[in-house]
């Protein structure tokens, strides 16, 4: 299917440049610039495979607003197959209970809006609705980001997706269920999956969870835990994939310093 998708952008881009003949060189210089950053940024990777087929289809209802030089993607493709993987993921966890709620949305957008800007926020939510439409086969996407994207990456859209589930409020089973599946085919580890849920679902062994230990661990082993999953979490780790995703990642490793700050509370640890 990847050759498919390649000869429609082919065809597209002949005809772009075609109808674009007769327009103002200015102009054309911009649609020209619009396009090139789609494809070094916004595609990346991920274009040829099943998230390829996938843009391919959402980059054709899009094409009309590209030509006028709406869109502006990233020219760092790895940033752009991140961002191209977490609306894909996205929208698989927002279809999972039958419908979409405006709370989920709103959470893509503010999250957007905050790492990546307003501009990307705008162009992001409209590809978006355009990859709602589509069925997306969990387990294709999830292997082909396995295979092309690192661990600490994987982890932090891990952390994203529970973000999503837990919008308004709630983490519904089905969607919970379902990042359970993308992060199995991603090659998460059962135990560093637990961790980054325990982050979103609070009980008395929350800290404990988060630290991938037992309530029963010693203090010795407690302060071993907290370095390595610091060590695990830190933002640097995300560092190749820009500063924006690299403060994203903060929050996760807030969230590890919380858990050992409330063990060594509770033991009252030096």
């Amino acid at each position: 299917m990847g050759w498919f998708f390649t000869i429609i952008i082919i065809l597209i881009l002949v005809g772009y440049f075609y109808s674009r003949n007769e327009s103002d060189t200015k102009s054309k210089k911009r649609g020209t610039k619009s396009y090139a950053k789609w494809l070094g940024g916004g595609l990346g990777w991920a274009f040829g495979g099943p998230i390829g087929g996938i843009l391919g289809f959402a980059f054709g209802k899009m094409f009309e607003d590209m030509q006028a030089g709406t869109y502006a993607h990233p020219s760092n493709t790895l940033q752009g197959d991140f961002k191209i993987s977490l609306l894909v993921l996205s929208a698989a966890v927002m279809k999972a209970d039958g419908s979409v709620r405006k709370s989920e949305l709103d959470y893509v957008k503010r999250f957007f809006v905050t790492n990546f800007g307003q501009s990307s926020a705008e162009e992001s939510l409209l590809m978006l609705r355009e990859i709602l439409k589509q069925d997306i086969n969990i387990q294709d996407v999830s292997r082909q980001i396995e295979q092309f994207m690192d661990y600490s990456s994987r982890l932090q859209l891990l952390h994203y997706l529970f973000g999503i589930a837990q919008a308004d409020g709630q983490l519904p089973k089905n969607e919970v269920n379902t990042i359970g599946t993308i992060a199995a085919y991603l090659g998460i580890s059962p135990s560093d999956f637990d961790s980054i849920k325990a982050m979103f679902v609070k009980d008395t062994n929350s800290a404990y969870k988060i630290l991938e230990i037992q309530p029963e661990a010693s203090d010795s082993e407690i302060k071993k835990a907290y370095h390595e999953m610091a060590r695990k979490f830190h933002p640097d780790k995300v560092n190749h994939l820009g500063d924006d995703v690299r403060k994203a990642a903060e929050s996760k490793f807030k969230e590890v310093t919380a858990a050992y700050e409330q063990i060594k509370k509770e033991r009252s640890l030096v």
